[in-house]
C-alpha cells in the first residue's frame, strides 16, 4: 500500500508520498511513488501513484511517449506540448485508458483488480496552478478552494489534521508541516505506509521547485517533528480534563443517559401507578 498527498495553495503547491509497496514480517519493498517533470520556465508537473505497482509504472512509461491525437491535420498533444494543465491530465487518463486496454483482461483473468489511482498536479506557462485525481478509468476531477487538497492510498489516518489546518491561504511552509504531519500519522498507524518520503514544494509562477527532497529515517527536520507531535499531542491530551458525572469536580460535567436498569425501573414504576 502506499499514502501521496497533494495540496493545492494561493502560494503554490506540496506534494508528498511514501516509498512502501509491500510490508510483511520479512518482506518489505520500497518503490518511488512521485515522478516530476520541469520543463525550465515553461511547465512543471509532479505525478503521484497508488494501486497495482505493475499498472502504474506502465502508465508512466507510456505517458512518456503517449501521444493524444484528435484530429489528421492536428499536432499530436503530449504532456510537454499541451497548453493547459487540463490538456495534459486528458494525457494522462488517455495513457490509462491505453494500460487497461492492454492488460485489463490478462489482470482478470489472473483475478487481478485494475486498481490505480493518481495525483496529477502543477503549472503550465499561460495559465494558473492546476490539481487533479485521477481514477482508473481515465477520467478526474480537479481541485477547487473548497476542497484544496487530494489523498490517495491509505488516506484515513492522515485527513483530520488536513481538514483542521489546509486552506487555499496557508503559507506554503505549513503546509508542508502539515503534510508530514499527515504522513507520519498515517505511519503510526499502518505499517503499510513508511519511509523514505518524497517531498516537493512549487512556487507559483516560478516554473521549476529547488525545494525536492527525500526524506530517510536520519533527516533531523522530520525526527524533531515525529517526536515533537507525539509529545505535543499527548499534552494537549492530558490537559483537557476527565469525564465525571455530577458537578462535584468540574463546570462541565458529562450528563450520561439512563441506564438500561433505570429505564427498567422506571418503566416498572410507571406499570405500578397504573395498576
Amino acid at each position: 500500500m502506499t499514502y501521496c498527498v497533494a495540496v493545492k495553495l494561493n502560494a503554490g503547491l506540496v506534494f508528498l508520498s511514501d516509498s512502501r509497496t509491500n510490508a510483511g514480517l520479512d518482506n518489505i519493498s520500497t518503490f518511488r511513488k512521485m515522478i516530476v517533470y520541469e520543463k525550465p520556465d515553461d511547465r512543471f508537473m509532479v505525478l503521484l501513484s497508488a494501486g497495482n505497482l505493475s499498472i502504474s509504472q506502465s502508465v508512466r512509461e507510456i505517458l512518456q511517449v503517449e501521444h493524444l491525437k484528435e484530429h489528421e491535420h492536428v499536432e499530436a498533444l503530449t504532456i510537454w506540448n499541451a497548453k493547459s494543465m487540463f490538456d495534459a491530465a486528458r494525457v494522462l487518463g488517455s495513457a490509462i485508458r491505453r494500460v487497461y486496454e492492454r492488460d485489463a483482461d490478462a489482470l482478470k483473468h489472473a483475478e487481478v483488480d485494475f486498481n490505480l489511482s493518481l495525483i496529477f498536479g502543477g503549472q503550465i506557462r499561460g495559465e494558473g496552478m492546476r490539481l487533479f485525481k485521477m481514477y482508473s478509468a481515465g477520467n478526474f476531477v480537479e481541485a477547487t478552494d473548497e476542497t484544496p487538497y487530494f489523498q490517495i492510498g491509505e488516506s484515513k489516518y492522515g485527513k483530520p489534521v488536513l481538514d483542521r489546518v489546509i486552506t487555499p491561504e496557508t503559507p506554503l511552509a505549513e503546509a508542508a508541516k502539515c503534510a508530514l504531519v499527515s504522513m507520519d500519522s498515517t505511519m503510526k498507524s499502518n505499517l503499510s505506509v513508511g519511509l523514505p518520503l518524497d517531498l516537493v514544494v512549487y512556487e507559483a509562477d516560478s516554473f521549476k521547485s529547488e525545494k525536492i527532497v527525500c526524506i530517510d529515517h536520519d533527516n533531523p527536520y522530520y525526527k524533531m517533528m515525529h517526536n515533537s507531535w507525539g509529545q505535543k499531542l499527548r499534552e494537549v491530551f492530558d490537559s483537557i480534563e476527565d469525564p465525571v458525572w455530577d458537578d462535584a469536580h468540574t463546570e462541565t460535567p458529562l450528563k450520561m443517559p439512563a441506564t438500561r436498569h433505570a429505564v427498567l425501573k422506571k418503566i416498572s414504576t410507571a406499570e405500578e401507578k397504573l395498576i
